[in-house]
């Protein structure tokens, strides 16, 4: 994923935290907030240390930021997300945790074939 379609700083993520709205399944919390000084969403990642060690948190970070890059051209442009990973997520196959993480994209309308 690029660097320029990254959250990166604190204040950025505190923002979406503060003023975003949540959307959750078993698997993940996303958190998106609307931006209007760009065309472009930008993307972070957190994992808990509940979670398990380094080599489990950056192993689910990779995925998450690989299935954005994959659909990338369907998320809704000009919004800060940030996904959260939750438990269920640690032993799931790679194609359950993209539908899992595109449901829970669509329960809030992230993205744009899911826009009322």
């Amino acid at each position: 994923m690029y660097k320029r379609l990254r959250l990166q700083n604190r204040a950025d993520f505190s923002r979406v935290y503060r003023y975003g709205k949540s959307f959750a399944n078993h698997q993940f919390v996303v958190y998106g907030c609307r931006r209007k000084d760009t065309e472009q969403f930008r993307v972070g990642v957190s994992c808990s240390k509940k979670i398990g060690n380094a080599v489990v948190r950056n192993r689910m970070r990779r995925m998450i930021k690989e299935i954005v890059r994959h659909h990338e051209h369907e998320i809704v442009t000009q919004m800060d997300l940030i996904f959260i990973v939750r438990k269920g997520a640690l032993d799931m196959p790679y194609k359950e945790m993209e539908k899992s993480l595109l449901h829970a994209m669509r329960k809030g309308s992230l993205l744009k074939s899911s826009k009322r």
